[in-house]
């Protein structure tokens, strides 16, 4: 008998990274939708993981995808954390150096896509680098 893997879908369940997955295709949804232009996803550095690139306009839009399933231990929003922030400071810093660019010198912004059950929040501008 073949071993069923960690994390495949079983009975209809979905796996942690699928959910992810199409959590953050809502997400993008929700933005491009919005007026925003999708730029890149999943972003890896050592130091982190950007969900979300997008451009409004003339600004790097930083986006950072929750989900929770409900909102029993806080919600979705309040599970980006002072750590987490600068994870995402500090990634986004990497990537804007291969761009040629740097947090100081661009105009970027720091987004929060929460999703609690089914209710979806956007904060835009969800933290500054300060």
């Amino acid at each position: 008998m073949e071993p069923v893997s960690p994390g495949a879908n079983r009975s209809g369940i979905l796996s942690r990274q699928q959910t992810g997955a199409g959590v953050e295709q809502q997400a993008r949804r929700l933005l491009e939708n919005a007026g925003l232009t999708f730029v890149s996803a999943n972003v890896r550095f050592r130091c982190g993981e950007i969900d979300l690139i997008m451009r409004d306009a003339h600004t790097w839009v930083f986006v950072e995808v929750r989900y929770r399933r409900n909102a029993l231990y806080g919600g979705a929003a309040a599970s980006v954390t002072r750590s987490k922030q600068q994870k995402l400071l500090r990634t986004a810093a990497l990537w804007l150096r291969g761009q040629g660019a740097s947090l100081d010198t661009t105009d970027c912004r720091f987004d929060v896509v929460a999703m609690t059950g089914t209710q979806v929040e956007w904060l835009p501008n969800a933290f500054t680098a300060v």
